[in-house]
This record gives C-alpha cells, sequence and structure tokens, in this order.
C-alpha cells in the first residue's frame, strides 16, 4: 500500500481534473505501484510511456504505433476521448524544442476536458516556463513504516522460495529492523535486507548493527547529511548546567503522557555565543542524552548552481530527517545555511528561508532540530523570533568549574588520569581559553610529552597555557560584540 498522505493527495489532484501532476524521485516503482493503487481504486484505466516503448496500457498488449517519438505521442493524447491516467517517464527531458512544449500544452487543455491526469516523473523534473503553470508537483515522502514492513515480508518471501531462511525477529526486533530502515529508499532497503539475509541464511536481531551502519553509508553518499547512530555518539559536555536542566524537563516531551494531553514535541534549540566554547558539541550530546540518532546537516553542500536545486537540496534533507525522526537535527552554523543575502543571490536566501521556516512551522515529525551560530548578524530575524526555537542558549567562555571539567573529561579521553594533575591550578592558568583551546592544550602537551619520553604533567600543560594566546585576547573586540549582541539570550551556564 501506498502512503497514505501520498495516496489520498494525489487521488485529490486526479478527481479535481488537474490535468498534469509532477512527481520527481529516483523511486520509479513507488510511483508505478502508487499509479496502480490509484487507477484501480478510481477505476480509470492506467497507461505509461517510456522513450524506449512508447505508450501502452499497463493492462493491454503492446505500444500504439510511432508512440516513442515524444511529439507524436503528444499529439495523440490531445486526440483521445477517454479518461484514464497517463504515466510518462522521463518525458521532461524531450521537451525543449518549441513544437514538443506547444504540443503538451494543447494536450494539458484536452485532458482538462476529458478529466484525464498526465502525470510526469523523472528524478529531477525541470519543465519550460511556459508549461511549469500548467503542472502542480507532488512529493513523494519516503517510505513510513508501514510501506517498510510489507517491504521485509515481501523480501523474505522472495528468498525462502529460493533456500530456507531463519527469520527470528519478535515484535521488539521488528520494531528495531525498522528503525534501522526508516530514511532509505525502497530500492535500498530491500538491498540491505537481501544483504542482510544472504550472509548467513538468517534475518535476526544480530543484524540490525550492520543495517544501521549501511544505513549511515547509503546517507553519507547522499552528500546532505552525516549520520550518526545513538550508539556511536560517545560525545561529553563539560558545564552547561542549565542547557542540561532544560534537556531533562524537554524530554518528556516525547512521552505517550505528554502525547495524551496534546502536548507537541520539543522543536528545538538556537546555540549563539563565542566559537570554540561547546556549541557544536552541545548539539551532539542532545542526542545522545536522549539516546535519538543525530544527523548533521552540510550547509555547504546545499547550494547549488541551478536554479531550484538548492531548495530541492534542502527539502531533501528534511524529508529525510521526518522519515527517520525521532532524530535530533544538527545544523551547524546556520547562519551559512539559511543567511540573509543581498540581491546578487536572485533571491535564493529569501526562497531558502522561506523552505525552512515552512518546516519548522508544519512539520509534523518530531525532529527536533539543534542549530549553531557564530554571527548573529546573518541570522534572519525572522529565526530569532520567538517560537521558531524553544529556546536560544548563549555560549559564553567557561567559568572555572567548567574549565576544571573540561580539562578532566580531555585527560580521560586520552588515557590520563585527572587525579595526578592539579586540575583548579590548571583552570586558573586557563582562564579566558575557550573548551577547544584547553583540548588543543592538552593535546600539544602530549606531543611535547612524547617527543620527550616523559609522562605528561601539570608543568607541561601550564608551559602550553603560557604559550597560548587564546581569542579572547587576540580579538577582544570581536568577543565583546557577541557578548552584547546575545546578551538577551538565556546562558548555557
Amino acid at each position: 500500500m501506498p502512503h497514505p498522505n501520498v495516496f489520498h493527495e494525489l487521488k485529490t489532484l486526479v478527481r479535481s481534473m488537474h490535468p498534469v501532476v509532477v512527481i520527481e524521485s529516483a523511486e520509479e516503482e513507488r510511483i508505478d505501484d502508487l499509479l496502480r493503487a490509484l487507477a484501480a481504486e478510481l477505476r480509470l484505466p492506467l497507461f505509461t510511456w517510456t522513450v524506449t516503448r512508447g505508450l501502452q496500457r499497463i493492462d493491454g498488449t503492446g505500444a500504439i504505433h510511432g508512440t516513442a517519438d515524444a511529439r507524436v505521442l503528444l499529439r495523440h493524447l490531445a486526440t483521445l476521448t477517454v479518461q484514464g491516467i497517463f504515466h510518462l517517464k522521463d518525458l521532461a527531458a524531450h521537451l525543449a524544442p518549441p513544437e514538443t512544449v506547444r504540443a503538451f500544452r494543447e494536450a494539458a487543455h484536452a485532458f482538462s476536458k476529458t478529466r484525464s491526469t498526465i502525470v510526469l516523473s523523472g528524478h529531477a523534473v525541470a519543465l519550460p516556463d511556459d508549461l511549469s503553470r500548467e503542472a502542480v508537483r507532488l512529493r513523494l515522502q519516503l517510505p513510513d513504516r508501514t510501506e517498510l514492513r510489507q517491504l521485509v515480508s515481501r523480501v523474505v518471501q522472495s528468498l525462502r522460495a529460493q533456500h530456507p531462511i531463519d527469520v527470528s525477529l519478535g515484535p521488539s526486533g521488528m520494531d528495531a529492523l525498522l528503525n534501522a530502515l526508516t530514511g532509505l529508499t525502497l530500492n535500498q532497503a530491500r538491498q540491505a535486507i537481501a544483504r542482510a539475509v544472504l550472509d548467513d541464511n538468517r534475518l535476526t536481531a544480530d543484524d540490525i548493527p550492520g543495517l544501521i551502519a549501511r544505513k549511515g553509508e547509503q546517507i553519507r553518499d547522499g552528500g546532505l547529511l552525516e549520520f550518526y547512530p545513538p550508539g556511536e555518539n560517545a560525545f561529553e559536555l563539560g558545564g552547561f548546567a542549565r542547557l542540561k536542566e532544560w534537556l531533562a524537563r524537554a524530554q518528556v516531551g516525547f512521552s505517550d503522557e505528554a502525547r495524551a494531553i496534546g502536548l507537541p514535541a520539543p522543536r528545538g534549540v538556537l546555540f549563539v555565543g563565542v566559537q570554540g566554547c561547546g556549541k557544536s558539541l552541545a548539539a551532539k550530546v542532545i542526542a545522545r542524552a536522549w539516546r535519538q540518532p543525530l544527523l548533521k546537516l552540510d550547509a555547504g553542500r546545499l547550494y547549488d548552481k541551478f536554479v531550484g536545486e538548492s531548495e530541492k537540496n534542502l527539502r531533501k534533507a528534511l524529508d529525510i530527517a521526518e522519515a527517520i525522526a525521532p532524530a535530533v537535527l544538527w545544523i551547524d552554523e546556520l547562519e551559512k545555511a539559511i543567511a540573509t543575502g543581498g540581491d546578487g543571490d536572485a533571491g535564493l536566501s529569501r526562497r531558502m528561508l522561506g523552505t525552512f521556516l515552512t518546516w519548522l512551522q508544519e512539520r509534523k515529525a518530531p525532529v527536533f532540530v539543534a542549530a549553531t551560530a557564530n554571527d548573529l548578524s546573518r541570522v534572519p530575524p525572522e529565526l530569532l523570533r520567538k517560537g521558531r526555537f524553544d529556546e536560544i542558549f548563549f555560549v559564553d567562555l567557561p567559568a572555572a568549574a567548567e574549565r576544571e571539567a573540561i580539562f578532566r573529561i580531555h585527560l580521560e579521553l586520552r588515557r590520563q588520569v585527572p587525579s595526578a594533575f592539579d586540575v583548579p591550578g590548571l583552570a586558573a592558568a586557563a582562564e579566558g581559553f575557550s573548551g577547544a583551546e584547553i583540548e588543543q592544550a592538552v593535546v600539544s602537551g602530549l606531543y611535547r610529552a612524547l617527543h620527550a619520553k616523559q609522562p605528561l604533567t601539570t608543568a607541561l600543560l601550564l608551559e602550553e597555557l603560557t604559550q597560548t594566546s587564546p581569542l579572547s585576547v587576540s580579538r577582544r573586540e570581536d568577543i565583546a560584540r557577541i557578548r552584547e549582541s546575545a546578551s538577551s539570550f538565556v546562558p548555557v551556564a
């Protein structure tokens, strides 16, 4: 059964006499299934067209002669009186010549009278301006859990027809399996299941870590998001007491009790403040604290030189996040991903902002946004308005107690015993240092100790600190400006 929301929307479009519907997706098989189900429910004939085979009815025999040519096809469609659904695959690539554009418009005009519908599909459907006004676009969401469950059943049945397979999952195992598959296309999910089964002729809970790893590879290969499963998130955060208290309270928003009283899940937080003081780390720690997968949106990969592609990339990334939900979506340096630009970008910045704001307001899936920003002057004021995020936190240079915690974390990470060091003395000497600068001092001290073939000592670390000029000194004016602009926000400590 196709995704119910998409099915209902397409059914409404067909019944309301829209002559042209565009579905952009690489999942041609899902579109075929969707249209077969719709044609069956509406009791309409379904025709398909490809440039290699021409136009043919799916329950008929052979193609109509000559219709492999796009212009001949469109002229033929304009003469039809039968009401039906016509799925034209990759036709957009053949619509450049003016004569073909005119033939398409005449076919669409004829279909508005016969109540027929043309469905254009393809990975990317770019229409000439004259035709864009004739079409309505429909987003094909990634498979939901119902579709994935049906897919697992079909794959297992198919493989069992070839040789015996042991499937031992149970309800909790199946639930974990579906979690591992969310965010993948049907074809990607099919390949992942088949690979897991054929490895040892079994499908059990032991296969789930491998499926999660493969999902991470698929998402990374998509080029827009990085995927971190909950089990691989071992990040720790020193200080940030107020943030940790807020997270403990906000987590109840994901509970059944919260849903029962109509309480929405928490929407997100924005971290602003001094560079290198843990804003990005805080986003990672949220996912760890809530045991949710972490998705990092790579802002640099969103932007494309072709008109419309950047917005499409953003929508695709947000669709993946919704399919994987509940999840934490980490947007590092928000001002680079959704910036306020000038006239030089031909309105791209405003379109990207509009797409993001609409999603923030209307999303239904529990995707928690953890965004960071270094330069508040480039963050659109619409994003700072109350209600866009649950809270905006200001991250300042760490205080003495926080610096002590940061030293202990980085010493332990590098297999040093914190009690062997004068941690309070180190914290006092590191006044004005960011968390990143403290980490670098520990790393540099270890390099020096290894080179000298001696253990790391407090004296070595103090020497590293005295040789470092922190940003709070070298860029004192910038730090003061950041503190002033963010003074109205909630401090994390």
